[in-house]
């Protein structure tokens, strides 16, 4: 397969499995946090209860905090002998630190805070009228979620997906200290690209990955904007 690619973009084998393997961390990062975020989300949204507003300064940490002590954090917690990657290991023989799945992790702490905000601004703008006309009809909790408040904070969700997917790809961070940088393994587009700075000769690779990455980022924002857009249009907000 690289060899029918390489003549186009001039990247070796070892650089596209970088560019795939960020495709896959970001994509595999966006799939495990879009749930839990949408429920944050709707819990800052809608939610009335002590400690709100630590939940939300907690959501957004990794926004402010530098990405290696997010990459620190994880280690602790997720690493063979933390609290809770040491059972994950002895009980069920499954290990983040060092892996692909560590990466995804990382990648998708860094971006969880995107999706929240997305989501968060989706679910505001949604008219509470429409949920209480259904209440009367007889609509209950899960049919006005379903039926009225998801299709309508649906723009916010896809938005804040891609943009998560953009920003993923381009996480580093916190990457390489929880997951290291291990060619084929751990080694994203991020990674690759700070390995050439650091090799002789490597100016050349650099950048092309650098080019890679801008283009990559440029056309998930694009595309995040495009289906926002094109929601509210299908939504009758535009």
């Amino acid at each position: 397969m690289p060899l029918h690619v390489e003549p186009v973009l001039g990247l070796s084998a070892e650089e596209w499995q970088a560019v795939r393997l960020s495709l896959g961390v970001a994509a595999r990062s966006v799939l495990v946090s879009l749930i839990p975020a949408v429920g944050i989300a709707w819990l800052l949204a809608r939610g009335r209860f002590p400690g709100r507003t630590l939940l939300d300064a907690l959501v957004h940490l990794p926004l402010v905090v530098p990405p290696v002590v997010v990459g620190w954090g994880l280690l602790m917690l997720f690493g063979v002998r933390g609290p809770i990657g040491g059972p994950l290991h002895d009980w069920f023989g499954l290990r983040l630190v060092f892996t692909t799945e560590g990466a995804a992790l990382a990648t998708a702490v860094m971006s969880f805070p995107l999706i929240v905000r997305a989501v968060r601004l989706g679910l505001e703008h949604v008219d509470q009228g429409l949920e209480a006309a259904a209440r009367t009809l007889g609509a209950g909790p899960l049919d006005r979620f379903v039926t009225i408040t998801l299709p309508l904070m649906s723009p916010g969700i896809l938005a804040g997906a891609v943009t998560a997917f953009a920003a993923g790809l381009g996480e580093f961070g916190a990457v390489i200290t929880f997951a290291s940088n291990i060619p084929g393994e751990t080694q994203t587009l991020p990674l690759a690209i700070y390995t050439a700075t650091q090799t002789a000769g490597g100016e050349a690779t650099a950048a092309r990955l650098a080019l890679v990455s801008f283009v990559l980022a440029i056309s998930g924002l694009l595309l995040a904007e495009l289906i926002a857009r094109r929601m509210h249009l299908l939504l009758g907000r535009g």
